[in-house]
């Protein structure tokens, strides 16, 4: 807050740079580039690709911004991360931040952010983790297969955005299944274990909700822009990664339903098992109510009471008690209160 337009605030590690470029069917890749290599790097004619690793190094960012001309407030949205999902147009470039979903160990995920530098045959991207997400994009370029060797840096641009955004489905895949078990779980044992794992499950599925929306939101603007260095053969093919982010929007609609569904299942289960627990009680009160009332009976401290003097009135009383409590559980369970449900008559 406060900052002054510009200002960086620095992500983690230290800041790595690669490089690949290419063009025909030559192909040169270089890691761990010097700063002062960088005016070098791509021959006449050739599409130029600049990875940049780890957000930590201000002087660094600083030169990579000036050698390729990318604007103060540009630069500043690429390493602050946090920035929400856009794209925006400036005089010589376009700059595209989106978020990658990365998955954890423990089946939890986050996003990072990633951001794109689309200049005149060249792409720099930016990200502050280690996790490699454009490995098919190289390997595509490696093989040399496809169209990514034969088009410009435009087409570069749309192909890692893609990949980003295909990253999605995988997630919203285990989304799905987790939900799934989820409501399995609840139908048969309803916990407040299970309501916790809802609500996290529903806030991970509204953040993603809120990212895809406005990454879908930076794709379009992306394949509207009216700017030159995006060529109308790219934006066909911008077209293919919306229709993709789209996909991925309504699935995590469907998700966010789901589990909103999920909630109605809990509370659901829970009543539906409080009225197995009353319905058990009711039960059990009723067969003690005539018992109690024979007891009590019995119980008075009257002197003429000629079943006291029976040589066999204990053993009737007993046998009297068992007969009633044995003919309230057969009239239970021919109504259907216990055991197995009448089927009711045609």
């Amino acid at each position: 807050m406060g900052a002054a337009p510009g200002a960086l605030a620095l992500g983690a590690g230290a800041t790595r740079v690669s490089a690949i470029s290419y063009g025909g069917e030559s192909l040169i890749e270089r890691t761990d580039v010097r700063l002062d290599e960088l005016a070098g790097l791509a021959p006449s004619g050739q599409v130029l690709w600049v990875e940049v690793e780890g957000l930590g190094d201000e002087p660094a960012l600083r030169r990579i911004g000036e050698q390729f001309h990318i604007h103060p407030l540009a630069l500043a949205d690429v390493v602050n991360v946090g920035q929400r999902p856009k794209a925006e147009v400036y005089p010589d470039f376009e700059l595209f931040i989106c978020r990658a979903a990365c998955s954890r160990a423990s089946g939890e995920f986050e996003l990072e952010q990633v951001s794109l530098v689309l200049g005149r045959g060249l792409v720099v991207s930016f990200h502050e983790g280690a996790r490699d997400v454009f490995e098919p994009v190289r390997e595509r370029l490696r093989r040399g297969g496809g169209v990514v060797r034969t088009m410009g840096a435009d087409y570069l641009a749309y192909a890692l955005v893609d990949v980003l955004i295909d990253g999605y489905f995988p997630l919203v895949d285990a989304l799905g299944e987790r939900l799934e078990a989820l409501e399995e779980k609840l139908v048969s044992r309803p916990t407040q274990a299970l309501l916790s794992d809802i609500h996290r499950a529903r806030r991970e599925i509204l953040s993603l909700v809120r990212i895809v929306h406005q990454q879908r939101d930076a794709v379009s603007a992306m394949m509207r822009a009216d700017h030159p260095l995006i060529s109308d053969a790219t934006r066909i093919y911008l077209r293919d990664s919306l229709d993709h982010a789209l996909q991925v929007s309504d699935v995590l609609d469907t998700l966010r339903e789901m589990a909103m569904g999920l909630l109605d299942v809990y509370h659901s289960s829970i009543s539906q098992r409080t009225n197995e627990i009353i319905k058990v009680l009711t039960i059990l009160s009723t067969i003690f109510i005539p018992l109690t009332f024979i007891v009590g009976v019995y119980g008075m401290n009257f002197e003429h009471m000629p079943e006291l003097h029976w040589p066999y009135g204990y053993e009737l009383v007993w046998g009297l008690m068992a007969a009633v409590a044995a003919g309230l559980l057969w009239i239970f369970r021919r109504v259907g209160w216990i055991g197995r449900e009448r089927t009711p008559p045609e």
